[in-house]
């Protein structure tokens, strides 16, 4: 499998005051494209970062409406995939995928 093909489910790590959070559980949570399983993104991240996956939980954040500025603004949705790492083993975000 090429290089190239492991990285076209993953598009980006999320990193926010939650997520930051989970890294003391060892777990790392990422934005997935739409058609993401857990079975793809079992074996890409396996692939990818070295590392050994115990548990994979996939959320859908529904698209929503917002106001700003006193103005409606769509928010698109998108998929994201906690992942729960063994024991022990990390994923440094910080050098980049």
């Amino acid at each position: 499998m090429d290089r190239i093909h492991l990285y076209d489910k993953i598009l980006s790590p999320l990193l926010t005051e939650k997520t930051t959070n989970l890294s003391s559980q060892n777990k790392v949570v990422f934005k997935v494209r739409k058609n993401a399983n857990k079975k793809n993104l079992k074996k890409n991240i396996e692939k990818i970062f070295k590392v050994n996956v115990t548990k994979i939980n996939i959320i859908n954040k529904q698209k929503r409406t917002k106001f700003t500025r006193g103005r409606k603004v769509k928010i698109s949705g998108f998929k994201k995939a906690i992942i729960t790492l063994k024991k022990g083993q990390s994923i440094d975000l910080t050098t980049g995928i």
